[in-house]
């Protein structure tokens, strides 16, 4: 099921240059993914083009001490912040030993209150991070930091409860869990970095519809390897 699935996404996406409308359903016919309910959910707005950057697009082989770097950010971060925070996740395609990625590190923040973010604005800046605000996502806080002009870090901080938490992770987890799912998803991007060399914007936009259609396949691999799903990763 997952391999005739993951063909066929990467055949729709290699004749899509930009998010379409879609519609996936569960298997007990629930929809889970189109437009419209990522607008009411808050996982993009009607503006998202607007709030993006047009950067460089570099993809590298996997370097294994990104796991490292990872752990180190999550303690200097631990560290700077002084509010709740319920969990620090590596996601990402950095966080995926053997695909390629851009060399920049994404980290979820699971916080028990997002207005405690908001209000201590001055410790992320203490740690190098550039306050994005909602970013076009509601319910998000976005931070990014640049190391020598080029952008290493990325912070997407959530309340408890808000569904990209969990999106983000059981993503990782399915790519992590299976090697061919992450090796379509590094041919897609193989293709999108050289269709946007320099539209970084464009890029991640492009990918967005293969993203939330191998959703759904995590979520059903999720089904079947178990309940209650947590993400486990560097915290405390």
């Amino acid at each position: 099921m997952n391999r005739l699935n993951l063909n066929n996404i990467l055949k729709r996406e290699e004749s899509t240059d930009s998010i379409e409308k879609i519609n996936k359903a569960d298997r007990h016919g629930k929809i889970l993914y189109n437009k419209e309910n990522l607008l009411s959910t808050g996982r993009m707005t009607e503006n998202d083009n607007t709030n993006t950057e047009q950067r460089k697009v570099e993809l590298v082989p996997h370097n294994p001490d990104w796991s490292h770097q990872a752990d180190e950010e999550v303690q200097r971060i631990m560290t700077g912040l002084t509010f709740p925070i319920v969990g620090i996740y590596h996601i990402g395609s950095t966080s995926v030993a053997g695909i390629k990625a851009k060399p920049i590190l994404d980290f979820v923040i699971e916080v028990e209150n997002l207005e405690d973010v908001i209000e201590k604005g001055s410790e992320f800046e203490a740690l190098g991070y550039i306050d994005k605000g909602e970013y076009g996502i509601p319910g998000r806080q976005f931070f990014t930091k640049d190391t020598n002009g080029d952008r290493t870090h990325h912070l997407h901080i959530f309340q408890v409860g808000h569904p990209d938490i969990e999106r983000h992770t059981v993503f990782r987890d399915f790519l992590r869990a299976n090697p061919d799912a992450a090796r379509e998803y590094e041919k897609l991007k193989e293709k999108l970095a050289k269709r946007f060399p320099k539209q970084s914007g464009d890029y991640t936009a492009a990918k967005t519809d293969f993203i939330l259609s191998m959703d759904e396949v995590a979520r059903y691999w999720l089904e079947q390897n178990g309940y209650g799903y947590k993400p486990v990763d560097s915290q405390d």
